[in-house]
């Protein structure tokens, strides 16, 4: 194995939950309400889209796609969604940084070095644009009809089988997909009994509102069982799978120990190759329409906040007049 190189799942489309449009002659990635699926062929326009997409879109309400029937390939939740605090350099693409929170892999003068993480709150180095990026593969499962040699079987009556249409990945730097699928994956793994992989399993899209963004609706990942089936029904479909696979010769154990091997052999994930559609897409350089936008709402935060203070500073005053 080539020493330095990241040995990843076999991508054959991507995930996304928006694109990167042309806005006054610059390339700016804009957000969405619904999931996209692509292949890994660009465009003129774009990300050209799978066959799948179109496939899933259909009969969905109003033709968004929110919701992708989907299975994991390994029973580890960090095998399946790595996440850490990512660097880029925006003029080559190429990565910079990744860290934990308390060590990090860094290019320096020296070449690739392990040195402390203090996090983005707490690194100069990360005023250049810093933050928590995750990436996410998962099996898409769709369902399809067999061919059948009886004239009298009708559409409705032939069998069905799932088919796991290849590994397709799900790149965020958004926070609450990354802390959802974190969350969603560590639960499923234990109420499971470490069966992650065998479970039916949905994608979805979910969306809040903050103060932050203004009452706009802030869309992100999530995963869920499938609709219409219960915990329980869930945990004894992924024990028939798992007793299935193990009379077969699956050996999960050695999959998962592979698959670590192969992250860990290379010191950042993304190849050059894929970085500068990542740092396009999920690492902009701010605009300065950006900057004041963040400005304002960092004076107004401190507006708000001395006036809470004065505030604070007379009710406390009048209390104390009230007692003496």
């Amino acid at each position: 194995m080539i020493k330095g190189l990241a040995i990843t799942p076999p991508i054959t489309g991507r995930i996304s939950i928006g694109r990167v449009v042309e806005r006054n002659g610059k390339r700016l990635p804009e957000k969405d309400d619904q999931f996209t699926i692509t292949t890994q062929i660009q465009g003129k326009d774009g990300w050209l889209q799978h066959s799948l997409d179109e496939r899933l879109r259909n009969g969905q309400e109003g033709a968004k796609l929110r919701s992708i029937p989907i299975r994991l390939m390994f029973n580890d939740p960090d095998l399946n969604l790595r996440a850490d605090y990512s660097l880029f350099d925006r003029n080559t693409g190429r990565p910079m940084c990744t860290g934990n929170g308390e060590t990090c892999r860094r290019f320096t003068g020296k070449g690739i070095e392990t040195l402390p993480c203090p996090a983005p709150e707490g690194c100069e180095l990360a005023k250049a644009g810093c933050k928590p990026y995750a990436r996410l593969n998962v099996q898409i499962e769709v369902t399809e009809s067999l061919p059948t040699t009886s004239p009298s079987t009708t559409p409705e009556a032939k069998p069905t089988r799932s088919r796991e249409a290849g590994t397709f990945i799900f790149r965020t730097t958004g926070f609450n997909s990354i802390r959802t699928l974190a969350a969603r994956l560590s639960y499923f793994e234990a109420l499971s009994g470490n069966r992650l992989s065998c479970l039916p399993l949905s994608m979805k899209l979910r969306a809040k509102t903050t103060t932050m963004s203004h009452r706009t609706p802030i869309y992100y990942a999530d995963i869920t069982l499938r609709d219409g089936q219960s915990v329980e029904e869930a945990l004894s479909n992924a024990r028939a799978i798992e007793a299935r696979r193990q009379s077969a010769g699956y050996d999960q154990v050695a999959l998962d120990a592979a698959a670590r091997a192969g992250f860990a052999n290379g010191a950042f994930e993304d190849s050059d190759d894929d970085a500068a559609e990542v740092v396009e897409e999920f690492f902009p350089e701010q605009s300065e329409e950006g900057d004041r936008q963040r400005k304002a709402d960092s004076d107004a935060g401190a507006t708000a906040a001395k006036s809470q203070t004065s505030l604070r500073e007379k009710l406390e005053r009048k209390a104390m007049a009230t007692t003496n």
